[in-house]
């Protein structure tokens, strides 16, 4: 399935411009928006024209015109392939000079901008099998709105002053409250430091701790986003491996010894992306190897509201009770991606560094958004909020996995809880997901995942956003036709 020429968005109607100018413009934007990367080799001549209806000679004109733009590279006998583009941005044929110095330059290291990016304009989630969250129809906005009524009822002008740098107290009484039933001791009043979500916390941590130089232990795969903070920190990040069993402690044990890290960051449970989980002997060898090579840990609990009772799971703040641990939260992936609520815990001289730090950087966090979390969560809906997203969430894993084997990939666990499935799909993911972007949909490719974009064959599901009937058809296409080609 490929878009039509015709429509292409274009800043320009389309309709002006030549066949050859639009397919500049085609490859222009897959280009900037980092679906085919430097190094990639573009589709055949005849493959393109093929797929977007026009002659092999308008293919090779266009693909010359980007080659003179400095968008490609043409290699004698083997075909035209993305170049590592540096200095001023060149103006292609049709655009306005001051809507390319518009363009953002391209991220030659940690990329997960093209990522970002698509993730705001995907239209629907049954087209975003790559997204991070639940679609908004599993959420329940009338908990929000509930909330924001419970508020206008109230005095505006206690919504008029800065607020505290660590947060709405009576939110951090209520997460003090949720910290003990997950055994976790913490104060809210010493203890607790409200942030605007899993992001700025990292933020804060990586500001406060990690100096050029230092050694920083991610998991390969793991959640990419923080990988660029660190990174324009100066850290050194190292890849801790995993295995379908959770991290690889063996390799870990190898690593702090040989790099003395200064930190390791880690989802104990519902790992992103592989969706596994800490055993209590595992996170309690971690906690070993912290107090032998002297790093801290920082535990990501983002998803641990997804977990069951009973789920078979070890926090390592439990076992550690913030000594060593600084533990992370947010309600981003249960209540609403944009309402940027989340926590430190943390010892009580991490957690005035931390508060300090946040108040040099950006004052305080926006209260209003603290006391609609606190409103939910006080006025005893969101458990059973919870629980309903975890049926939902049981209720699709099985179905999504079974699509996904069906049509050619291999599934690396499998989780009973979470939304995440992490599956080889046998090729290139990067190039799998520039068709799927072709196609329509927002795929995630595991490169995203290592913290040196190592290419892959592996690639992140959301199980909730796998339901489009289409989206197995393309899956099984594609992996037929390289599969043929292989043979």
């Amino acid at each position: 399935m490929s878009v039509p020429l015709d429509q292409i968005p274009a800043p320009h109607d389309a309709a002006q411009l030549t066949l050859v100018d639009q397919l500049v413009q085609w490859g222009r934007r897959r280009i900037d928006e980092r679906v085919f990367r430097p190094g990639m080799r573009m589709p055949s001549i005849r493959k393109l024209a093929l797929d977007k209806g026009v002659s092999r000679f308008t293919v090779v004109e266009a693909y010359e015109r980007l080659v003179a733009h400095g968008y490609l590279d043409s290699r004698r006998g083997s075909g035209f392939y993305v170049r590592e583009r540096s200095g001023p941005t060149l103006v292609a044929k049709g655009e306005a000079p001051a809507a390319a110095a518009e363009r953002e330059p391209v991220q030659n290291t940690i990329d997960v901008v093209w990522l970002l990016r698509n993730m705001l304009h995907t239209s629907s989630p049954e087209k975003g099998p790559g997204l991070g969250y639940l679609p908004g129809r599993w959420l329940d906005g009338e908990l929000i709105t509930n909330a924001l009524r419970s508020l206008s009822r109230q005095s505006g002008a206690q919504m008029l002053g800065f607020g505290t740098p660590q947060g709405f107290l009576p939110l951090r009484q209520q997460l003090q409250t949720r910290l003990e039933e997950l055994e976790i001791g913490a104060s809210a009043a010493k203890q607790i430091v409200l942030v605007s979500g899993i992001t700025q916390a990292i933020d804060l941590i990586a500001r406060l701790y990690v100096k050029p130089g230092d050694a920083v232990i991610v998991g390969d795969p793991a959640w990419f986003q923080m990988f660029g903070r660190f990174a324009s920190q100066g850290a050194r990040l190292v890849g801790m491996p995993y295995t379908p069993d959770g991290p690889d402690l063996d390799a870990l044990e190898t690593l702090v010894a040989t790099w003395r890290p200064k930190m390791l960051i880690i989802n104990s449970v519902l790992q992103n992306p592989t969706g596994t989980s800490l055993t209590a002997a595992q996170a309690f060898r971690i906690l070993q190897m912290a107090q032998e090579y002297d790093f801290i840990v920082v535990e990501d609990d983002v998803y641990g509201d997804l977990c069951p009772a009973g789920f078979p799971a070890t926090r390592l703040a439990s076992l550690d009770q913030l000594k060593r641990v600084i533990f992370l939260g947010s309600f981003s992936k249960t209540l609403a991606a944009n309402l940027r609520v989340g926590y430190i815990a943390a010892a009580p001289d991490v957690a005035k560094a931390l508060a300090d730090q946040k108040m040099l950087v950006g004052m305080t966090s926006p209260e209003l958004n603290e006391r609609v979390v606190y409103k939910v969560l006080t006025e005893g809906h969101y458990r059973r909020h919870v629980e309903r997203l975890r049926a939902r969430l049981d209720g699709v894993r099985e179905k999504t996995a079974r699509m996904l084997e069906k049509t050619g990939l291999r599934l690396y666990a499998t989780p009973d809880a979470g939304m995440f499935l992490w599956a080889d799909a046998g090729v290139d993911s990067d190039g799998l997901a520039a068709a799927g972007h072709e196609a329509g949909f927002l795929l995630t490719p595991g490169s995203l995942f290592s913290p040196h974009q190592s290419p892959t064959t592996w690639m992140r599901f959301n199980v909730a956003n796998c339901g489009d009937p289409v989206l197995a058809e393309f899956l099984s296409n594609y992996l037929d036709k390289a599969a043929r080609r292989s043979a």
